[in-house]
C-alpha cells in the first residue's frame, strides 16, 4: 500500500504546479500559497510513504521535525487561503470594480496565507506532548497533546477559515448572480489578467475546497476530540519526557481509525486534483499549453522552420526572353523574343543594329531597348532579374 501512497503523492505534487505559470503572471498570492502548500506536503507525503513502508523505524528525526511543523501550518495555510481568494472575490462582486492591490493589500494576502501559518506552527509547540509519532507507512505525524487548549490553538482556527471562506465565497456568488451583466463587463474592460472565465473558476474553486476542506477538518476535530479532553495540570507534566518518539505500527490500530488515517491522509491529494481541474482544463489553459506545446516544437525540438527560399535561376530567365545568356556570352539564335516583330520597318531609328551589336551590350552588363515601344517592358524585366 505505501508504493500507491508514495505515487500518488508526487503525481499530485506534479499535478499542482500546472498552473503555476498563470498565477505567477497574474500575481494572485492565495492561489500561489496553496500551490506552494500543497507542493510542499505532497513532497512531503511521498517521501515519508517511502521511508516508513513497512517499518515504524526511528530514522531521519530532524526530517520529522520540519514536516511535522509544515503539516500543521499547511492545515491552517490551505483554508486561509481559500478565505483570502473569497475576500478579493467578494470584494470585486460587491464594489463593482478590480480592486488595486496596493502594499496593504499584499500585506494582508502574505499575513493570512503566511504568517499566520507560521504563527500557529510557533502555538504547537504549546500543546506538543512529546516530539512526534510515526505510523506505519505513513511515516513522521505531528503529537498533540488532546485538551481544549489544543482545540483553540490549533484546531479551531483551520475551522473558522474555512467557514468564513464558504460564507464570503456564497456572497460573491450572489452577487455576481445578481449583477452577472454588470461585472462581466467590468471585469472584460478592466486592464487586468482577469477575465470572466477566471472569475467563474477561482469563485468555483474556493467553494470547492473551502467546503472540502471544513468537512476534513469537521472529520479530524470529531475524531480527534470525541473521546473528551484530557486535563491541563501543568506545563512540565504536559512535555514532560518531550523527546520521546512513539511509533504506531499498523497492526496495532483499530479497523476505523485505521480508515480514517486513510481518509485524512489522502484529503492532501484529492486538494491537489481539484486545485488541477479548476485551473488546467478552461479555454485560457487550453491556449496557453498551445502556445507552450509552438514554442517547444520551434524552440527546443526544432520543428516547423521555413526553408530558404530556392535561387532565382537566371540562365532560366534570359533563356525565356532573349535566348541564352551564360558566362557573359549571347546567342541571339538560340530563340527568338516572342514580342520581337519578325522584320523591322524602314522608318525605325533603329534599324542599324543587328544581332552581334545587341549582344555586345548585353555581354558589357547594358541592356538597350531595342524598340521605343517596348521600353518600359525591357527595364521591368532588368529590375526583375537584378532582384
Amino acid at each position: 500500500m505505501a508504493p500507491a501512497l508514495a505515487a500518488s503523492a508526487f503525481v499530485a505534487s506534479a499535478l499542482v504546479l500546472v498552473p503555476l505559470p498563470w498565477h505567477l503572471q497574474s500575481r494572485n498570492i492565495p492561489a500561489l500559497s496553496i500551490i506552494a502548500w500543497l507542493f510542499v506536503l505532497n513532497v512531503s507525503y511521498g517521501v515519508n510513504a517511502l521511508i516508513w513502508a513497512g517499518n515504524v523505524d526511528i530514522v531521519l528525526p530532524i526530517w520529522c521535525d520540519i514536516v511535522t511543523k509544515i503539516k500543521i501550518g499547511a492545515t491552517f495555510a490551505l483554508p486561509s487561503s481559500c478565505l483570502c481568494l473569497a475576500l478579493h472575490l467578494h470584494a470585486i462582486a460587491s464594489s463593482l470594480k478590480t480592486p488595486n492591490r496596493g502594499r496593504k493589500g499584499v500585506v494582508v494576502d502574505v499575513v493570512l496565507c503566511f504568517g499566520l501559518p507560521v504563527l500557529i506552527m510557533a502555538l504547537h509547540y504549546v500543546v506538543q506532548g512529546h516530539r512526534f509519532d510515526v505510523v506505519e507507512d505513513f511515516g513522521c505525524r505531528p503529537a498533540v497533546y488532546i485538551s481544549f487548549l489544543s482545540l483553540l490553538l490549533v484546531d479551531l482556527p483551520p475551522a473558522v477559515a474555512s467557514l468564513l471562506a464558504l460564507v464570503y465565497c456564497g456572497l460573491a456568488l450572489f452577487y455576481f448572480l445578481r449583477r452577472r451583466i454588470v461585472i462581466t463587463r467590468m471585469i472584460n474592460s478592466s486592464d487586468t489578467v482577469l477575465t470572466t472565465s477566471r472569475y467563474i473558476r477561482l469563485m468555483s474553486m474556493t467553494a470547492v475546497l473551502g467546503l472540502w476542506n471544513a468537512i476534513i477538518i469537521g472529520i479530524g476535530i470529531w475524531a480527534t476530540y470525541g473521546g473528551g479532553f484530557r486535563p491541563w495540570t501543568s506545563w512540565s507534566d504536559v512535555h514532560f519526557n518531550f523527546s520521546r518518539i512513539q511509533p504506531y505500527p499498523i497492526a496495532i490500530l483499530p479497523e476505523d481509525l485505521l480508515r480514517l488515517t486513510y481518509l485524512l491522509w489522502a484529503a492532501v491529494p484529492i486538494s491537489s486534483f481539484f486545485f488541477f481541474l479548476f485551473f488546467s482544463f478552461g479555454g485560457d489553459a487550453l491556449k496557453d499549453y498551445k502556445h507552450l506545446i509552438k514554442w517547444i516544437r520551434h524552440n527546443v525540438l526544432r520543428l516547423d522552420r521555413k526553408s530558404p527560399p530556392p535561387e532565382t535561376d537566371t540562365t532560366s530567365l534570359y533563356a525565356t526572353s532573349l535566348g541564352t545568356f551564360s558566362d557573359g556570352r549571347f546567342n541571339a539564335s538560340s530563340r527568338e523574343p516572342s514580342h520581337m516583330p519578325s522584320s523591322t520597318p524602314s522608318s525605325s531609328p533603329y534599324n542599324g543594329y543587328d544581332s552581334s551589336s545587341a549582344a555586345e551590350f548585353l555581354s558589357n552588363g547594358t541592356l538597350m531597348p531595342l524598340y521605343p515601344a517596348k521600353e518600359a517592358d525591357f527595364y521591368h524585366r532588368r529590375e526583375f532579374w537584378a532582384m
